[in-house]
């Protein structure tokens, strides 16, 4: 049976301005799957070789697969149903299967706007998939399909849903094949060097509200440090990959099994061959001040910061649990351990106004991180935040949720003048860094990558993909009246679908208010047995004998 994996030809001007990310989940999927027995795969990446849908569709035709299965993030929606749907009418007898965090939890307004998908895979994928891929093969499907657990799809007119599967328990069961990649292709512009992105951990035990991640893998779950640097070592060995990137939420949250990988790693020599960066917490780097220097040993060259906004009252209600100052001083520690730092901040919220997009370029000027970055606030239509926020969100076109186009509009601002702040906030921040300090910064490796950095947002901008400019139409502050951000206004909203879907964060908060709440029942008993042992003149209740002391339990 061919099994054929397509990655969406989707594009925004965020994160791949910094180079060509390699679709890790293909990788993953298909390990599992060649570990149960499948090994007729072909993975088409659609995005990195920015292939029309002619191409793909002639691609395909070639194939003649039995299987099309692509993912998708929210942003990527659309485009992921067109790849199906060109799997419809090219190749009509495969079957045609969706995967990732959107699908997951909006699978009800998938399946409605795209009835040829003929099956979504819920949340974590390994076992599911492999699960499905052997009830294709030996023709039990779609016969069966109401016995897999972890499906959505059309029964006639009918959505069905089958019980949520289980999280991947054994992590040890996880074997990525990496040759599913054509490694040529995957370049770290800074760097100029071959990029993975490789996964020592899967979900988070924090509850971000505008964060998805936490809800998708439902546990926290850390691999064996040594099974990933097997992974890490055979990227390097045999796919001559020279950075990567954990991609975990946040890698360091165990701090034991973080130590143990960092080990694993100096003891085989890999920091000289391979350098890598995290996604981290401030409160982490409090908590590891002592290891930072260590932590370089082990090749950890990039943190990427959640500080997230400039004002205490954002970061409060995105639950990110850490002060404004701790911010300035997470960043210090990792530049005195010779760790380059790049601070993320979220801006337009409904509060935002010219004056706080001032603060936030203020404060990363004070705090002095190596890298900044403005992200719009996306509200994922199936976070917390986004069901205290929605009743404000007026753009529900999921292609523009891309972390560069403000889906939100402040009270204070047009969609324009946010985007023209935030490019001012941008040009001001290199502008100096390229002045003042990166040319400046030695002559070793901080130098050439800060340069490479620098090169990497140069190349983007005046190609004008940074940040979506060319496609919105940005020029500069004189253009910020006259952007068109090409909402699809024909969009409506859809409610998540999360009724059997619990995360152990969940959980452990119904946990927390159940005790809170027999605490509470516990003290209004005691009242009440305090006020039935009062005689009407106030006095105690005496003993037998007229004492007030009662007999002890023996």
């Amino acid at each position: 049976m061919k099994i054929l994996f397509v990655h969406p030809n989707y594009r925004s001007g965020g994160a791949e301005i910094a180079g060509t990310w390699p679709p890790a989940w293909v990788a993953y999927l298909s390990g599992h799957l060649r570990g149960v027995g499948f090994d007729d795969i072909e993975f088409i990446d659609a995005m990195t070789d920015n292939l029309t849908d002619a191409d793909l569709a002639q691609k395909m035709e070639a194939l003649q697969p039995d299987v099309v299965a692509v993912t998708a993030i929210t942003p990527s929606i659309y485009r992921a149903e067109d790849v199906l749907k060109i799997a419809k009418e090219l190749v009509p007898n495969a079957v045609r299967v969706m995967g990732g965090v959107h699908a997951t939890f909006m699978y009800k307004q998938v399946l409605s706007e795209a009835p040829w998908i003929d099956v979504i895979v819920r949340g974590e994928g390994e076992e599911i998939c492999s699960e499905l891929m052997l009830a294709i093969q030996d023709g039990s499907f779609p016969g069966n399909r109401h016995d897999i657990k972890g499906l959505a799809f059309l029964h006639g007119d009918q959505i069905i849903a089958t019980p949520a599967a289980s999280t991947v328990k054994d992590l040890s069961k996880i074997k990525p094949d990496w040759t599913v990649l054509d490694w040529s292709k995957y370049i770290y512009i800074p760097l100029g060097t071959r990029v993975a992105i490789p996964n020592l951990a899967r979900g988070c035990p924090f509850t971000c509200s505008f964060c998805s991640q936490w809800k998708f893998w439902r546990d926290y779950r850390v691999r064996d440090p040594k099974d990933v640097v097997d992974e890490i070592e055979d990227l390097v060995d045999n796919h001559g990959v020279g950075f990567f990137i954990l991609a975990d939420e946040e890698p360091s949250i165990n701090k034991k099994k973080f130590i143990a990988f960092c080990q694993e790693l100096i003891d085989r020599g890999l920091p000289d061959r391979v350098k890598w960066g995290i996604n981290t917490r401030v409160t982490d780097i409090y908590r590891d001040r002592d290891l930072l220097k260590f932590y370089r040993e082990a090749g950890l060259v990039h943190v990427s910061l959640g500080t997230e906004a400039a004002a205490q009252m954002k970061l409060d209600i995105f639950n990110k649990e850490t002060k404004v100052d701790e911010n300035k001083e997470a960043i210090r520690l990792l530049r005195e351990a010779d760790i380059l730092v790049e601070a993320q901040f979220i801006v337009g919220l409904d509060n935002e106004t010219p004056e706080t997009l001032e603060e936030t370029f203020q404060m990363a000027w004070d705090w002095q991180p190596d890298l900044a970055n403005w992200s719009m606030y996306t509200p994922w239509p199936f976070t917390p935040l986004f069901q205290e926020l929605k009743d404000k969100v007026e753009v529900f076109d999921y292609s523009r949720y891309n972390f560069v186009t403000p889906i939100m509009k402040p009270k204070e601002m047009t969609r324009g003048e946010l985007l023209d702040g935030v490019m001012k906030n941008y040009r001001r921040f290199y502008s100096r860094k390229a002045l003042f300090h990166y040319p400046w910064r030695g002559n070793g490796f901080r130098r050439r990558y800060l340069l490479g950095c620098l090169y990497a947002f140069l190349k983007a901008g005046v190609g004008r993909t940074f940040y979506d400019l060319g496609k919105v139409g940005y020029t500069g502050p004189q253009s910020k009246h006259k952007l068109d951000f090409h909402f699809d206004e024909t969009r409506t909203i859809a409610e998540a679908q999360m009724d059997d879907w619990e995360a152990s964060a969940d959980k452990a908060a119904r946990a927390a208010e159940r005790r809170e709440a027999l605490r509470e029942q516990g003290k209004e008993r005691a009242e009440e047995r305090s006020r039935a042992f009062k005689m009407p003149n106030g006095a105690e209740v005496k003993a037998c004998g007229g004492g007030t002391q009662q007999m002890e339990d023996v």
